[in-house]
């Protein structure tokens, strides 16, 4: 046993494993499990081989004996895209979280976007996953969202993952509207190069995001830094979401994008940030980063 190393790796994991290294022991109860709902008939009708969950894990479990509602999108099976049952079942947890209280929802988002397969179907659920989410918060449960798998979280789950009350992220993981590839395909590869990924990181990484203030924790990619990351926004005190608080944000966004609009890399951001040696961000640890931002 001395020998064996035991994978540590947020991002390469499974989302099933995921779950299984973040809740505690077989505590998960699954949600509609494997073969107790069809596959997509959408991706059918395609000649498109579906998959038993559709992408995407729900359930219930504890951390640290604290009960929470569990979402984990699977991001090998089509790069966590969101289609028409995959959206129904995220739907459906959140509506059930309001009904069962539990101390969180904790959403493990790894998604390009929607389907384009399921493209109306998709973008109408995400809109249901906006407004259930909205319902969630409004009921007084935090929904703490993981960004750190191997598809970030693009399009229409980009948009989701930042109405949650909490965002935690790794620097492997990524958070944006559109993505490199779609940047690049409409405006050019001399706007956006989709194949240089330490621009990519830099634009749209983890660190990027906390510097700025788009997301509240930053977290190494090891499975024991995104529970403690979890743990420390369940307990933090609860946010009320009214007018005043996204006027508050909205202002903070605004002036961003007052200062730096134009800006295609985000060393530039950080030398006006007044942060020293900005180039030497990307060999950074998360705790390193979480100093220099504390100043």
């Amino acid at each position: 046993m001395d020998n064996v190393t035991i994978q540590k790796s947020f991002y390469e994991k499974t989302a099933r494993n995921r779950i299984a290294s973040i809740v505690d022991q077989s505590s998960f109860q699954e949600i509609l499990k494997p073969g107790s709902i069809p596959v997509s008939p959408n991706l059918a009708s395609l000649d498109i081989v579906g998959s038993f969950d559709d992408g995407v894990i729900i359930g219930q479990a504890t951390i640290q004996d604290a009960p929470i509602y569990m979402i984990a999108q699977e991001g090998k099976f089509m790069g966590g895209a969101v289609g028409e049952i995959h959206g129904a079942k995220i739907v459906g947890t959140l509506l059930k979280a309001i009904e069962d209280k539990p101390k969180a929802v904790v959403f493990f988002v790894d998604s390009g976007g929607v389907r384009l397969h399921e493209a109306n179907a998709g973008l109408i659920t995400i809109s249901e996953i906006m407004r259930a989410m909205l319902k969630v918060r409004d009921a007084g449960i935090p929904i703490i969202t993981v960004i750190g798998g191997t598809n970030g979280a693009f399009g229409g789950m980009g948009i989701c993952a930042c109405l949650s009350t909490h965002v935690i992220m790794t620097e492997e993981g990524r958070l944006a509207l559109s993505g490199p590839e779609v940047i690049e395909t409409i405006k050019g590869v001399e706007e956006f190069d989709s194949k240089d990924r330490a621009l990519v990181w830099r634009v749209t990484g983890g660190k990027t995001r906390y510097l700025l203030d788009h997301v509240d924790f930053l977290v190494e990619d090891d499975v024991d830094d995104i529970k403690q990351g979890i743990m420390d926004a369940l307990a933090e005190p609860a946010i009320e979401l009214d007018l005043a608080y996204l006027q508050q944000h909205q202002a903070g966004f605004q002036k961003q994008y007052d200062q730096w609009f134009g800006q295609k890399d985000s060393t530039p951001i950080w030398q006006a940030m007044h942060i020293d040696n900005p180039e030497s961000i990307a060999m950074l640890s998360a705790e390193q980063i979480r100093a220099i931002k504390k100043g």
